[in-house]
């Protein structure tokens, strides 16, 4: 059977998840050693990857509202350049504040990639699908940060960390070409779409009209709300594993380069195996219970096992335990993550782009605090790298909570109102 349009569609999405998360994990790889060469302490690293941070919540709700104004094909495109381009400019830094304005100027290009992939899902797949397709992306996401430890190190041992961060800046420039060359943000612009599938996605010509977002309405709803402090919640657990994972594991548990390569995958495995399955298996709940207990239930059980196993890792010393306590933590996690982003789509309908961004602004400013404080938590607790795991099991509890409000078949504009019990067979 032949892919469809739409499949390719996730597929150019699900390169891009992987270039994303390569070009961000390569400095955790690299971080001890760049540490070292630079002459920086643990808090000032904390700021070099706060800056990151910082920047990509600070710049999230204008990307995605650019993107629904312009459309996806234009913004990403141009964003893709601009931070692999600060991706090659990281190796040619030689100190703690270049590195800092380079690190942020970063995260403001990086801001834009995953609300305006949600924007394109929302665009090209029915609402019966997104979960999923929200679930292959974000496993795309995982696979590029397995992998990073096995392509930073080997390229830091043969040229120096600075080489590494120049050949994965060019990926992202390769992929912009593409992407801007072959794909259309309305399917029914996109040559080769069958009648079938434009029927099956629910396009119309002229159905996604650029608009800028009605904030004045859609923030008076305590739906957004709800989402916006679950995913504060959820981010200062998870954006450990891609800011401070592979240095506490050299600190905290004494593994070293080879260790690293070996063992510091198994966390974005579990991960990714973990969105592709929360993603389907919402997708399949949402068929038979509905949008509301559809999404709602992956968010409770994910995040309630991101506690116990988190949790579990400050209970021991063990290094192979750690390393498989922390990928339950995170596949917990992230089995939540592809409905979060799931839920933008289902109640922001043609703004999700506005929507997820501010879904993620709020994640980022828990990603910049949690990254900044982690160096000072370390230090103030007597230089004990286990102290930071407690607010990151506490945070993911809360999370899970949050689940309990947030409602997916209500949309932030009463105009796109529908059955709570819909099978949403059909697009918003």
């Amino acid at each position: 059977m032949l892919l469809t349009h739409r499949h390719r569609v996730l597929g150019m999405l699900g390169l891009l998840a992987v270039v994303t998360y390569v070009d961000r994990v390569c400095i955790s790889v690299a971080g001890t050693t760049m540490q070292k060469d630079l002459g920086l302490t643990a808090e000032q690293w904390g700021w070099v990857l706060g800056a990151f941070a910082l920047s990509y919540g600070l710049f999230e709700i204008p990307s995605g509202a650019i993107g629904d104004q312009l459309g996806p094909r234009r913004v990403l495109a141009r964003i893709v350049i601009w931070w692999s381009a600060f991706t090659a400019i990281t190796g040619l830094v030689s100190g703690f504040w270049p590195l800092v304005a380079t690190r942020f100027c970063f995260g403001a290009g990086e801001a834009g990639a995953f609300p305006n992939a949600a924007a394109t899902i929302n665009r090209w797949f029915p609402a019966r699908e997104r979960a999923g397709a929200q679930g292959v992306v974000w496993m795309a996401s995982r696979c590029g940060a397995a992998i990073s430890p096995a392509l930073v190190v080997p390229l830091q041992t043969a040229f120096g960390w600075r080489t590494s961060f120049m050949v994965f800046g060019g990926l992202g420039v390769l992929w912009a070409v593409w992407w801007y060359a072959w794909f259309r943000d309305d399917p029914c612009e996109k040559a080769g779409v069958s009648a079938e599938e434009l029927a099956v996605i629910g396009a119309t010509v002229g159905g996604h009209r650029h608009a800028a977002a009605p904030w004045r309405r859609m923030l008076a709803q305590p739906n957004l709300w709800w989402i916006m402090v679950m995913y504060f919640l959820y981010c200062w657990t998870s954006f450990f594993y891609i800011s401070w994972l592979h240095t506490f594991l050299e600190n905290a548990r004494d593994f070293n380069k080879q260790d690293l390569v070996a063992w510091a995958w198994l966390p974005f495995a579990f991960g990714g195996l973990a969105n592709l399955l929360g993603g389907l298996v919402s997708d399949r709940l949402v068929r038979r219970f509905g949008l509301t207990w559809g999404r709602r239930w992956i968010g409770l059980v994910g995040l309630l096992c991101a506690a116990v196993f988190t949790g579990a890792t400050w209970c021991t010393q063990d290094k192979w335990l750690t390393v498989l306590f922390l990928a339950l933590g995170y596949a917990g996690s992230d089995f939540m993550l592809p409905v979060s982003w799931a839920v933008c789509l289902d109640v922001g309908g043609r703004h999700a782009g506005s929507v997820s961004g501010a879904m993620n602004m709020a994640g980022q400013a828990a990603s910049f605090l949690s990254s900044v404080v982690f160096g000072y938590i370390v230090r103030f607790a007597g230089n004990d790298w286990n102290a930071p795991l407690v607010p990151m099991t506490v945070t993911a509890l809360l999370a899970a909570i949050c689940w309990l409000k947030i409602d997916a078949s209500r949309p932030l504009l009463h105009s796109q109102a529908r059955n709570p019990t819909s099978t949403v067979g059909m697009s918003p």
